[in-house]
């Protein structure tokens, strides 16, 4: 089997047919770059937790077919949970035939759609498919198709339907989840001639092409992000397109009430041909309703509209089904050893492991997925990884969409845009690294394992400083675990991890830097830091990617992060203070505080925006990535690090 490395180099793994926990050698045949194969036939060494075989990283690669019979979990996460039932008494969406178009009854048949989730069951049998409704139910329980097949219906059953007209407007607050919906009304509507075109309308993608393309085609279905969809309203022929407006579906209003987004919702209702004159059809899909969203509700919904709940509130919630965790440890040099260690562990019980690790920002996202990349993939088994946040443009984030969900195996290194309402199949674990904004944000993160009736686990690694989370939130059913993995092994992991950092391009380690510093600052008083406290758990971050200094900040970005005059900053341009230490992962000591004399020399940059280092980081309107301050024109002076060798060796310090 051979599996392409990130060098572009063949590797064949093979295995010896004893038992997992008999094997002590395994071999590697590299090809390298004149052709000729080389071996290492030294031992490698397998423990009943972790096939410490490591490999190169394959980031992007699609997974190999190498299939291993997993051994019984030893895992301190525990035994995964299934969450869903199956459907054996569930309705099927053949019982619709003579109710619901056929082409439409075709279209479920392709997808290999065969029963009805409860709250499809509950939308297609109201009394009529052009009714108002509230439907109260969560992500991940069918409500795309719910929406979709009613009103596809009745266009479909419309006489002389102007097709270059908008008849369904649906709103959704990220840019993936307006995708998902566009790829699965294209299934739905695809026995349907003449076709049912529908159009997406999102931040990230060139607005000159996609408004061109939307006013010269036959946009019958748009599906929007409100930023995207008001800019579209500014055009005057865009905005004609709507006359004809026969139904608006609000998806996911509470996400969207929770990001701010409802003012521009309001904006756009203003904007579009009013309910009282039009008559249009109002839907609207929430997972929850606080009172706040009654402010769009009445714009929106006729007065005695259908209210439709598929949530019992004496219900287990979902994620209290799932096995939750969380992973202490002493301090943030832990942190990378500690997730390698997991990893290989989970992998080796569970050949097919996929997972998604959640990281604070976007940036931090960004640099996982590079030093994990550097170290074998994230376990034995050159386990592919994946990256999906929100500093990759549109097209880079549906291909990362596309490739993860046709994985059979692999890690996903995501910020927040994975949250929710993104659907990916077969996760069977979640991984958190540090905090998250808040705790319906857990919720979200927890919720993308376990799902249709699979089963799943997650945990959270945490330093001291982020442990109030749990004590913070009782209502959550997190265990406390020590990772109870030999010595030897996190010896190794904490090796594998700083030679992946002597790989990682330094632009990379500054940027995760400054969006780290701005998330701690935002979220100080969770913490119950002062902004020196603040500064100095950044300066340990730094320290732990192996950098010699925190990395410069211009003065802007410091004034903007209320941190002026704070000690222990490296300002660029200017007076500095300066971190000792430099000791790399798993270092003991910690960044002095008090300002030194030094500093990086100025090399340039632009200024740093904000957007990826707070909370709201995961903005489905955040703009494509820009230079952060603190980030050189030039390429600094390469500094001499160990293992400058070949990307063989210096991926996998295994086979040095």
């Amino acid at each position: 089997m051979f599996i392409p490395s990130i060098r572009g180099r063949s590797v064949r793994l093979i295995t010896q047919t004893l038992p997992l926990h008999l094997r002590t050698t395994s071999h590697a045949i590299f090809s390298g770059p004149s052709g000729r194969a080389t071996a290492d036939l030294r031992p490698r060494y397998f423990t009943q937790h972790s096939a410490q075989f490591q490999g190169l990283g394959s980031p992007h690669l699609s997974p190999s077919s190498f299939v291993q019979a997993p051994e019984p979990s030893l895992s301190p996460l525990g035994p995964a949970t299934a969450t869903m039932e199956t459907p054996q008494t569930a309705v099927t969406y053949a019982s619709m035939a003579g109710r619901l178009n056929p082409k439409l009854l075709k279209g479920l048949e392709e997808m290999e759609y065969k029963y009805m989730t409860p709250v499809q069951e509950k939308v297609l049998h109201l009394p009529n498919f052009t009714d108002d409704a509230l439907v109260q139910a969560k992500t991940g329980t069918g409500k795309t198709i719910a929406f979709l097949l009613p009103v596809l219906h009745t266009l479909l059953a419309t006489k002389n339907l102007d097709r270059s007209q908008v008849s369904l407007l649906v709103l959704a607050p990220t840019r993936e989840l307006a995708q998902q919906i566009a790829d699965e009304c294209d299934k739905l509507t695809s026995q349907c001639k003449p076709a049912l075109e529908c159009h997406i309308a999102v931040g990230g993608s060139k607005r000159a092409s996609s408004l061109a393309k939307f006013l010269q085609g036959s946009p019958s279905i748009l599906v929007a992000t409100p930023g995207r969809l008001l800019d579209y309203l500014t055009d005057e022929a865009a905005k004609e397109k709507f006359n004809n407006l026969r139904c608006l579906v609000l998806d996911e209003a509470d996400r969207m009430l929770d990001q701010g987004f409802m003012p521009d919702v309001i904006r756009i209702l203003k904007q579009l041909p009013s309910k009282s004159s039009a008559g249009w059809q109002g839907m609207c899909f929430s997972a929850t309703v606080p009172p706040e969203i009654n402010k769009v509700l009445h714009l929106v919904l006729y007065p005695g509209h259908h209210r439709i709940s598929t949530i019992d509130e004496n219900e287990t919630p979902t994620v209290d089904a799932i096995p939750q965790s969380v992973i202490p440890v002493d301090s943030i040099y832990d942190v990378l050893p500690t997730l390698h260690s997991v990893l290989a562990c989970e992998r080796s019980d569970n050949p097919s492991l996929k997972a998604v690790v959640f990281c604070s920002t976007a940036r931090q996202a960004g640099l996982m997925y590079n030093i994990f990349g550097y170290t074998g993939g994230a376990a034995p088994g050159k386990l592919p990884v994946y990256q999906m946040h929100s500093r990759m443009s549109q097209a880079a984030r549906n291909k990362t969409v596309e490739d993860f969900k046709a994985a059979t195996q692999g890690v996903l290194f995501a910020s927040d845009v994975v949250g929710r309402g993104m659907d990916f199949p077969d996760i069977g674990l979640v991984i958190q690294i540090g905090l998250t904004t808040d705790k319906d944000q857990y919720v979200h993160r927890v919720g993308r394992t376990g799902r249709a009736g699979k089963s799943g686990r997650a945990t959270m690694i945490m330093t001291p400083e982020d442990m109030p989370f749990v004590r913070k939130n009782p209502q959550f059913p997190i265990k406390t675990i020590k990772w109870n993995h030999p010595k030897a092994d996190m010896a190794q992991s904490k090796s594998i991890i700083e030679k992946a950092l002597e790989k990682v391009p330094q632009q990379s380690k500054d940027q995760a830097y400054v969006a780290f510093l701005g998330f701690t600052k935002a979220l100080k008083k969770f913490h119950g830091m002062d902004a020196p406290q603040v500064v100095k758990f950044a300066n340990q971050y730094s320290e732990s990617l192996g950098l010699d200094e925190p990395p410069a900040l211009e003065p802007s970005t410091v004034g903007k992060m209320g941190l002026k005059n704070v000690p222990g900053l490296t300002i660029r341009r200017g007076a500095s203070g300066k971190s000792a230490g430099g000791r790399g992962v798993g270092g003991k000591g910690a960044p002095q505080a008090g300002p030194s004399a030094g500093g990086r020399p100025s090399a340039g940059g632009r200024k740093q925006p904000l957007d990826d280092s707070t909370p709201t980081a995961s903005s489905s309107e955040n703009r494509r990535a820009k230079p952060l301050a603190g980030e050189p024109r030039h390429k600094r002076p390469k500094r001499e690090t160990r293992g400058q060798g070949s990307a063989s060796t210096a991926a996998d310090p295994f086979f040095d």
